[in-house]
């Protein structure tokens, strides 16, 4: 068996898949891409916003994670590692539903996202139960993607506690 490849430019660019998996290069780095991925995830969602604010972001969203379950797929056989830390499309796609969940009545909201964008990467690294387990089963796409969807359920049950709470 070989050894898992270390993505870099030129891998980015070989296939369609690997620039969708690899968070358009934001997973590219070799510290933290989760981090980086979903630091991309939060730009993304600011530059596309004002486009799909209305009514569209539950299609791209979907869309996105279709497409980004097949890259993660794809990206993963390739890498040789079927849930690469470089593939971040996963990070990217939950935390769009993060932000569109979040309590839109807040006086400042680039805190709030802040704070989201902290206890969403605080779950995606720790991987309590059932995460780490999702992430141990599922060796495809669809897994790949389905173990940060939990890392943002359980970010967007801490601000309904939090809002219920206060």
């Amino acid at each position: 068996m070989t050894a898992p490849v270390r993505p870099d430019g030129k891998f980015l660019l070989a296939h369609p898949a690997h620039w969708i998996a690899l968070g358009l290069g934001s997973g590219l780095p070799r510290i933290a891409p989760g981090t980086w991925g979903t630091l991309a995830g939060w730009a993304l969602f600011v530059a596309l916003d004002p486009w799909l604010a209305g009514g569209g972001w539950p299609w791209a969203v979907l869309g996105v994670f279709a497409v980004g379950a097949w890259a993660a797929q794809v990206t993963g056989r390739h890498l040789g590692a079927a849930d690469c830390s470089h593939i971040v499309i996963d990070e990217i796609v939950a935390f769009w539903i993060v932000l569109l969940m979040l309590p839109a009545d807040t006086a400042y909201p680039v805190v709030q996202q802040a704070a989201a964008f902290l206890i969403f990467r605080l779950f995606d690294i720790v991987k309590p139960p059932p995460i780490r387990a999702v992430d141990i089963r599922f060796k495809n796409g669809l897994g790949v993607m389905a173990d940060d969807l939990i890392a943002a359920f359980y970010t967007l049950l801490v601000f309904a506690l939090w809002v219920r709470l206060t």
